[in-house]
Order: structure tokens, then C-alpha cells, then sequence
């Protein structure tokens, strides 16, 4: 069931995924050669607690740590670790925090000191599907219009979408309806309603699409060993169009 939200509670919304921009924003300076990734998960939950706000992930179905590290061909549910980061390396960054009643969650991908053009490339069209998605994210739309835009950005670009993991609705649950592919046919799907909460959240490889779960029971990694990025926003449908809640202003 989508449960549509009033302006007030958009805007509690709001005041989570800010400070879950703010993490992010303070991440990208402390991403660097030499970093140990449970490093970077201690940080952000430091600032979380200053802001007054809970980590969404850590506990959640058992997951044990505040942000998700996904490194190369990691795409997502990477965990911290004594893993140092290395000259070239890219990460994702997947942090959630709940804060006076709302979730909020984003996610964004980083070079570690100097990527290659080739790798650099990835990283771009990921989080330029990610605005596809998101400008197609209207009142009267269809779902699959959002799922559509990001796949064709990715496919033209020579690039996969992760087809067994998807974006998802918001609010007070982190995960609500709707499941959000990051492929699909335009004009299919549920249509969408103002005061609808989306995480829009394109996985791309640079190679195949196909993914498998490791060991540990929550690493997802590229079945070809090829580099994936990840970049993700919340955003809410309003009657003016698409409102990023997930960035500083």
C-alpha cells in the first residue's frame, strides 16, 4: 500500500534527509588512499548522534553498522571493515538516518584520490540516470516512467542496470511501497500521486547486470567482477514537480 504524506510530514522528511546530506557532504572530505572503510561508518554515525538522529541501518534485519561501504565491484550492503581504501578505488556511501518520526536515505559514489576517465565515466552516467529518474518523478506519471528514463541512460551509455535490487517508497517505514526498478516501459506501473516519497536509486555496472550475494549474507557484488556505482536521492512528488529532500538546500 503507497501511503501518500501530508506537506507537514514532507517537510519532517525533509529535516532527516538533510541531515543524511550533511553525513554524505562530511564523507566526501574524509574519503581518501589510506582510510579504513569502519573508519568512515564510525564518522557518520558520530555526526548522526550530534544531530540527534538514529542510524536506519544498523540493526535493521540484523545489519550490524550505521553506512554501507561498497567498494569496486561491490554494489551494494557493503560492510565496513579494516579495509583500506586505495588510490583509484571507488565507493559508495549508503547512509540512512530515522529523526523525529521520518526516515530519510541517500547514497552517493566517490573516487578515492585519481580514477581513470573509463571509471570516472561510470560514476557520471550513474548519477545522470539518477536525475533522469527523478525529473520524470510527476504528478500523473507512471512509475515505469521514472524506471524507463534511468535504463535508457544507462543502456545508451553501454552500461547495465541491477535488475535484482530497487529503489523503494519512504516515509515512517525506510522501506514502503512502491518498488522501484531501475528498468522498465513508460506508461506502465501504479500512477504517481503528490505527497508520494521515493528513494530513486540507479545501481549500474560496467559490465553485466547480473549480481550474487556473498557469503556474509549482505555484500551484493557483480557476478563478472566489473565496477558498479550507486547513487540515490529521496525525493517527494509534489504539485510543482519533484522535490529532492536529500541535499543541503
Amino acid at each position: 500500500m503507497v501511503i501518500l504524506k501530508l506537506p507537514e510530514e514532507i517537510e519532517k522528511a525533509r529535516s532527516s534527509n538533510r541531515i543524511v546530506a550533511e553525513v554524505l557532504s562530511k564523507l566526501r572530505e574524509k574519503v581518501k588512499p589510506g582510510v579504513r572503510t569502519k573508519e568512515l561508518d564510525k564518522f557518520a554515525e558520530e555526526i548522526a548522534a550530534k544531530r540527534g538522529a538514529k542510524p536506519a541501518f544498523k540493526g535493521y534485519n540484523g545489519f550490524p553498522y550505521a553506512l554501507c561501504v561498497s567498494v569496486n565491484e561491490v554494489v551494494v550492503h557493503g560492510m565496513p571493515s579494516e579495509r583500506i581504501l586505495e588510490e583509484g578505488d571507488i565507493v559508495g556511501l549508503d547512509f540512512g538516518v530515522y529523526y523525529q518520526g521520518f526516515f530519510g536515505d541517500a547514497t552517493i559514489t566517490l573516487p578515492v584520490g585519481k580514477v581513470t576517465q573509463k571509471v570516472s565515466r561510470l560514476m557520471q552516467v550513474t548519477e545522470q540516470s539518477l536525475y533522469a529518474g527523478i525529473s520524470q518523478a510527476k504528478d500523473g506519471n507512471r512509475l515505469g516512467d521514472i524506471s524507463a528514463a534511468v535504463q535508457a541512460m544507462v543502456e545508451d551509455a553501454g552500461y547495465s542496470v541491477v535488475r535484482d535490487f530497487v529503489g523503494h517508497g519512504i516515509g515512517k517505514n525506510l522501506h514502503e511501497d512502491p518498488q522501484i526498478p531501475n528498468f522498465g516501459k513508460q506508461g506502465r506501473g501504479i500512477e504517481l500521486k503528490s505527497g508520494m516519497i521515493l528513494a530513486i536509486e540507479p545501481m549500474v555496472n560496467e559490465g553485466k547486470y547480473k549480481v550474487q550475494v556473498l557469503p556474509d549474507g549482505w555484500t551484493v557484488v557483480t557476478k563478472d567482477g566489473s565496477l558498479s556505482a550507486h547513487f540515490e536521492h529521496s525525493v517527494a512528488i509534489t504539485d510543482n514537480g519533484p522535490d529532492i529532500l536529500s541535499k543541503l538546500n
